[in-house]
């Protein structure tokens, strides 16, 4: 390697991308194309870096294994960034094993975190911790290290395990300062900040107030039953029961949660599953079978009783009601929470990471384009679309993945 690619590579890793590209910018060879498509990356140009790359990957010979492999992973980590979740996963897993199996330990275990980034972003809790425990347990370098404590910091935070996550993020905090990457630095910040914002609401008792996640973490330890509007799932600490494909009934499981201990007239409870303005002789009739649905469903954890206006709640087990909502409510909330990251996003992309349909997620997307929440940029399969960070927005209690109680 001569001494231009070496300064170069020097400059990258201390994070300087202007640097490196004053010493291969005017150069076409294989390495200087490599470095070339990673200092882009880290300016942002990833289209540009991308295409340098796959050019750098084509020009290493057989006899450059590792250098072809160390490409397919910078593109790997281009296409996360992007959220280009489509890339193929198994170009990524046959690069580690060809740098494993040439002793490249440091780029091996940064295609393994990818790995899991990936399944952490598609809401694939298990397999993505399955997959980090199969790290090479030697101590990586600093930024290296950074980057795997923000990953198990992000599986903790899914899992509303606020200790273990803030205990992650220090160490991913540590190890940002010690690589002395401003850019690294600065992203373990922002990771933080979903602990120290709010990222529900509590309705108990008639009363409304804001909830950081690890208040929401003992809340859902505190044996009370939870009537959760982020998961549509009403909840205690012993068991669940998903309403998600029942809307009304979760309506009604809603509306009854926020006014315990006293009852819901029916007027009430016609108006906010049925969205009647008044309840007739049809409106009651109705009624009364989703509030029989709604009973045989919730066997287990209440009893929705009659009164003379109109339906209580009465836990079986619980001592007390609540009802957990996100702090900013919007008919495609699931969308913008993931748009809520400040990335650019595909809408195969979302589509992938929601479990939903394309179409489905596309026709959201143009409802909150309509509505000016989200714009897009490009056309055709190079469209993408982002939206600035919504504050106190939701991003963790509507991301896909299991929580404590499921």
């Amino acid at each position: 390697m001569d001494s231009l690619i070496t300064a170069a590579a020097r400059a990258l890793a201390r994070g300087d991308p202007l640097g490196a590209l004053n010493r291969v910018a005017l150069r076409d060879d294989a390495p200087a194309l490599a470095l070339r498509g990673i200092a882009m990356a880290q300016l942002g140009d990833l289209v540009r870096a991308k295409a340098l790359l796959r050019r750098a990957a084509r020009g290493f010979g057989p006899k450059e294994a590792v250098a072809r492999a160390r490409c397919i992973v910078a593109e790997a980590e281009i296409a996360l960034v992007s959220r280009d979740l489509t890339w193929p996963a198994k170009a990524l897993d046959a690069a580690r094993a060809t740098l494993e199996a040439h002793g490249d330990r440091v780029n091996a275990a940064h295609a393994r975190n990818l790995e899991v980034r990936r399944l952490l972003l598609i809401g694939r809790l298990d397999e993505a911790e399955r997959t980090l425990a199969e790290l090479d347990p030697t101590p990586p370098p600093p930024a290296s290290r950074a980057a795997h404590e923000l990953v198990v910091a992000g599986i903790a935070i899914r899992r509303l395990q606020t200790k273990a996550a803030r205990a992650a993020l220090a160490r991913a905090e540590h190890a940002a300062r010690e690589a002395d990457l401003p850019a690294l630095t600065a992203e373990v910040e922002s990771a933080s900040l979903v602990l120290n914002t709010p990222a529900a609401r509590l309705f108990a008792r008639g009363e409304e107030r804001p909830l950081l996640l690890e208040e929401v973490e003992a809340l859902l330890a505190s044996g009370a039953l939870v009537v959760d509007a982020c998961r549509h799932v009403v909840r205690d600490a012993g068991m669940a029961v998903s309403l998600a494909t029942r809307p009304v009934l979760f309506a009604l499981a809603r509306a009854l949660g926020e006014a315990w201990p006293a009852d819901v007239p029916r007027s009430t409870l016609v108006a906010r599953a049925f969205r009647g303005k008044h309840a007739d002789e049809s409106h009651r009739a109705r009624l009364r079978v989703e509030v029989g649905r709604l009973r045989v469903e919730l066997r287990t954890l209440a009893d929705v009783s009659a009164t003379k206006q109109g339906f209580a709640l009465a836990p079986r087990r619980a001592r007390e009601v609540v009802v957990l909502a996100p702090p900013v409510e919007e008919q495609r909330a699931a969308v913008l929470a993931f748009l809520a990251d400040g990335e650019s996003w595909s809408s195969s992309a979302l589509a992938i990471a929601l479990g939903a349909s394309p179409r489905t997620v596309q026709r959201a997307l143009e409802e909150l384009a309509a509505a000016g929440k989200v714009q897009s940029f490009g056309r055709g399969r190079a469209r993408r679309w982002m939206t600035p960070p919504v504050p106190g927005f939701p991003t963790t209690l509507l991301l896909p993945g299991p929580l404590p109680s499921d």
